[in-house]
């Protein structure tokens, strides 16, 4: 706080608060200056409707917390002018700002503070949207002294460096920057990412299904995207469901990444913490382009970044509009998302699994060894056609599943375990993350054109394989990509320097279904 009176008697004071651009943060400086004359109070500095509105919060919080609201004019100005100013967060410095420019709270005991925080009419402090990402960038720039809501407070103290003054109520605030009242700092958490986590789904409960379940451990082990088709009823939603089981724990980094991400949604309002586990994210098909790809008016991240280092499920993949389905192609290739409104711009990681599954026609029975397919050529056409060439290519791995024969079902003999699973897709991504430590990237799956030229040796029969196959499954050069990928992360499961003829066989499996449901890629 910075507190100035000249000649004329007016006073200015000068808090920092915080403002974010998608996950970027940036500080705002909140002046506000009283001058004696008509008395009126006035928001400057391009805020939005919430931050208009605040004035009423602001004005009625300091009355019911039993400070006085000085009777004059009153202009408070959110610096730099030219970014717009979203949300609620600046309520408290506002407030703060106020009581500092009328002699209620000392300047010096203040001007080192960050303030951020919503303000509820009775003078509660209420959490905001963004505390992490928020608290991260300002660290990054010096501000490391901030005072914040309670609820955002248990997320933001995984920021070591941070001093973060937990409050609940505009009083406590106050009392606590005159020295009234100690406020001990939230004490800095460890992530402590639970090495065993439970899950409601594991691979031992799903019958049958060997080859299914091969090629989920092959994706989850490359980060592959796939596609699962069969019959209602043969498990896909179970398989999928059980894929985040597999999945190596996160890292310290990848668990921020992605609490920063879900704080900005406003997914940890009330829950505190740092995400723990992969998200494994399941959007109707009837979902639109911004709830999926992300967008709105605040430019807020959708279900491709919510889904950020895990899982995005999209069950009865057809039934979802194509031009949402198309949205996703950018994403699925560069990892990110950029999204651009007239009011904000906001680029997103979207780094993900794409798990799809769907039925191989309108019935549902298409293949199917118990019930008749009721749909005739031309319907399963235009099903299987509201899935382009173009968005096939992108998925690595297709997996054609039919219903669990009676055998499998009553069997006794629990199957092999998820943890079993996940010990062997760990050991395949630690590999590959030796492999690429030097270029950028993770996983066989963001391998480009120059990385396999550089690391994805073939041997003798595993060329002539992939030459012959080229011109029979009329793969695109995409597929082709893809198709040495896939053989790579096999070959990374079974400790292979080189790709085999085996692996590329095993992989070939993966893209047969390109010729059998869809005539052409």
């Amino acid at each position: 706080v910075w507190l100035y009176s000249d000649k004329g008697g007016n006073m200015l004071a000068r808090i920092t608060s915080y403002g974010l651009t998608g996950l970027l943060g940036y500080p705002v400086t909140v002046e506000t200056d009283i001058s004696f004359g008509f008395a009126g109070y006035e928001t400057v500095g391009l805020p939005d409707n919430a931050v208009k509105e605040s004035k009423e919060r602001v004005r009625r919080a300091i009355c019911n917390s039993g400070f006085p609201f000085p009777n004059v004019r009153l202009v408070v100005n959110l610096a730099p002018a030219d970014v717009r100013k979203e949300g609620t967060v600046y309520d408290l410095p506002i407030a703060i700002g106020i009581l500092a420019a009328s002699g209620d709270i000392d300047r010096t005991a203040a001007e080192k503070w960050l303030i951020i925080g919503e303000l509820a009419l009775d003078g509660s402090v209420r959490g905001v949207n963004g505390g992490l990402p928020m608290v991260i960038d300002a660290c990054s720039r010096g501000y490391n002294h901030i005072i914040l809501p309670k609820e955002n407070a248990e997320e933001a103290a995984f920021i070591h460096d941070a001093v973060v003054i937990p409050v609940t109520s505009l009083t406590e605030a106050v009392l606590f920057l005159r020295g009234m009242k100690i406020i001990n700092p939230q004490p800095c958490s460890q992530t402590n990412i639970d090495d065993h986590p439970s899950f409601d789904s594991d691979f031992s409960l799903i019958k049958g299904q060997q080859a299914a379940k091969r090629a989920a451990e092959v994706a989850a082990a490359g980060n592959h995207n796939i596609l699962l088709i069969g019959t209602p009823g043969s498990g896909k939603t179970m398989l999928a469901r059980s894929i985040p089981s597999i999945l190596p724990t996160l890292s310290n980094e990848e668990a921020l990444e992605i609490t920063k991400i879900h704080s900005v949604a406003g997914i940890l309002r009330g829950r505190g913490g740092i995400v723990r586990e992969r998200p494994f994210r399941a959007p109707h098909h009837s979902a639109s382009i911004p709830a999926l790809v992300g967008g709105g008016t605040k430019a807020l991240p959708g279900e491709i970044s919510l889904a950020h280092y895990g899982v995005l499920f999209l069950d009865e993949f057809p039934e979802f509009q194509k031009s949402v389905l198309e949205a996703l192609r950018q994403p699925l290739e560069d990892g990110f998302v950029s999204i651009t409104r007239a009011a904000a711009k906001a680029e997103y990681p979207a780094d993900f699994m794409l798990v799809a599954a769907m039925n191989p026609c309108p019935c549902g029975n298409f293949g199917s060894r118990i019930n008749p397919c009721r749909c005739n050529p031309s319907q399963i056409e235009r099903y299987r056609n509201r899935i382009s060439g173009p968005m096939l290519d992108r998925i690595d791995i297709h997996v054609e599943m039919t219903e669990v024969a009676y055998e499998d079902l009553a069997s006794k003999q629990a199957g092999e375990s998820s943890a079993a699973i996940r010990e062997r897709v760990s050991k395949a991504r630690c590999i590959q993350r030796e492999r690429f430590k030097n270029d950028g990237i993770m996983f066989n799956a963001q391998m480009s054109s120059k990385h396999i030229k550089k690391y994805c040796a073939l041997e003798p029969d595993a060329e002539k394989l992939i030459r012959l196959s080229f011109d029979r499954l009329r793969l695109s050069a995409r597929a082709y990509d893809r198709l040495i990928k896939v053989s790579k992360t096999i070959a990374d499961l079974a400790g292979e320097e080189k790709i085999t003829g085996a692996c590329v066989a095993e992989a070939l499996q993966y893209r047969s279904l390109d010729s059998k449901y869809w005539s052409k890629l």
